[in-house]
């Protein structure tokens, strides 16, 4: 996982591996994320994103991880929460 100059997350589900890799995100921080579908063909819907499922992101140069506990998803937003946020070592690895 490279910095990006827009924020965005890699997710991983137990048993299937990967599912997303720098999917963008309107925003994130340790107790959660938010994607934004107004204005866009995407709907909150589309988005296979499950609890449990392991995300990584980078913030400020550090990297994170943390599992989604609830997700919400409205008409137009998606809205998940994250437990267990911990900083990731600096020789993680994730092809």
């Amino acid at each position: 996982m490279m910095e990006l100059s827009f924020d965005a997350i890699d997710v991983e589900r137990h048993g299937h591996g990967r599912r997303y890799a720098c999917l963008p995100v309107d925003s994130i921080d340790q107790n959660g994320f938010m994607i934004d579908c107004t204005d866009s063909y995407m709907r909150p819907e589309l988005f296979d994103l499950q609890p449990g499922d392991i995300v990584r992101w980078i913030t400020k140069g550090r990297r994170l991880q943390g599992q989604i506990g609830t997700i919400e998803r409205n008409d137009s937003m998606l809205r998940a929460t994250l437990h267990d946020v911990a900083p990731l070592p600096p020789d993680f690895f994730a092809p």
